[in-house]
């Protein structure tokens, strides 16, 4: 096994020089679960919640949240 390059002697993490490394693609997967009683899934489904477009709202948050992945997950 390689010696980790971002952990100093005492373990502890600490910022590497990355300056002069390839630029690489990468490709994530993500993968969810949603629990829900069947008749709140069939609201959803018929549009019929108090809340509005559920899903439309879902979309949204889905597309904002993968916006701001650089900023969450350095």
């Amino acid at each position: 096994m390689t010696d980790l390059t971002h952990f100093n002697q005492a373990g502890e993490a600490h910022m590497v020089d990355v300056g002069g490394k390839a630029t690489t693609d990468r490709i994530a997967i993500a993968e969810g679960t949603i629990v829900m009683l069947p008749e709140t899934f069939n609201l959803v489904e018929q549009g019929g919640h108090k809340k509005g477009d559920v899903l439309g709202i879902a979309r949204i948050a889905g597309i904002m949240a993968a916006k701001k992945t650089a900023d969450l997950v350095p």
